[in-house]
């Protein structure tokens, strides 16, 4: 996954302009116009990095001759205390800049990193850990690129590119075989159908409707091996609800394909970053 200059660069400049206003004050009144400097951006703690582009972006904004030079890459697993990168330029355009650049970079590694976790928790299975809508708004793009440099699955963008029939659809259309019928007949073209299931009456029913994937939410170990059993490999499946670093592997060796987990994007801890200046 990319994320594309034009999205970057409305999102800095939301950004920016949130936090400066009408001006940088205190940069103002202290830092002479034309000083320059430098200032290497550090990670203090191992962790994934993600959002270096954005950073950078970030100092271009404010000054277009700042120069900046990526010490790591792009997704790369760095230990506490690594240089990530370094920045040169107006002395002005580095402080006013620090705080978003950082606020960039601390949470789009913050989310590389966890998800990274949950992966690595897989390892030998061949479910996939999958994100989901529960992103910062106006942030999702910057959210599910983390994911995806964290090495895990981006699931659906937004309520555009994939069906997702889920209790209130179902309630509204009467049940799950009437939601995903009235659908098939309405849909222009072809985008995968899931349903979500709380009980194994719905998961035959989603299957027996054609349903491409069957969520199992926040179903026990038990009732999910059973479903997939049901399932048989004539859907995907996935599951969802209340997963946690502890219950993950349990869950996959479960046999499911996937495994969305909110706290990727939800409540994610920023990778802790820093910038010094030289």
């Amino acid at each position: 996954m990319k994320i594309d200059k034009i999205e970057i660069d409305k999102v800095v400049s939301r950004a920016l302009k949130e936090d400066i206003g009408t001006g940088d004050i205190t940069s103002t009144l202290i830092i002479s116009r034309d000083k320059k400097a430098k200032a290497f951006i550090l990670s203090k703690e191992e962790g994934v990095i993600a959002g270096l582009q954005v950073a950078k972006s970030v100092f271009k904004k404010l000054d277009k001759n700042i120069r900046w030079r990526n010490l790591v890459k792009e997704g790369e697993v760095v230990s506490a205390g690594t240089k990530i990168a370094l920045v040169e330029g107006h002395y002005r355009a580095l402080l006013t800049g620090e705080r978003t650049a950082l606020n960039f970079l601390q949470r789009m590694s913050g989310i590389a990193s966890i998800t990274l976790k949950y992966v690595e928790q897989l390892y030998g299975l061949k479910t996939k850990i999958l994100d989901t809508r529960k992103t910062v708004p106006g942030l999702r793009l910057l959210d599910k690129y983390s994911v995806h440099k964290g090495t895990g699955t981006n699931h659906r963008i937004g309520l555009y590119d994939m069906v997702m029939i889920k209790d209130n659809h179902i309630k509204a259309a009467g049940g799950i075989s009437k939601a995903v019928t009235h659908i098939k007949k309405k849909l222009y073209k072809k985008i995968k159908i899931e349903v979500e299931t709380t009980t194994l009456e719905e998961v035959k029913e989603a299957l027996n409707s054609g349903a491409d994937i069957i969520m199992l939410d926040n179903m026990s170990i038990k009732l999910m091996n059973e479903a997939v059993k049901l399932i048989n490999g004539k859907a995907k499946v996935e599951a969802s609800g209340g997963v946690e670093i502890d219950s993950v592997r349990k869950i996959a060796e479960t046999g499911v394909d996937y495994i969305s987990v909110g706290a990727l994007t939800h409540s994610v801890k920023a990778l802790d970053i820093a910038m010094y200046f030289q």
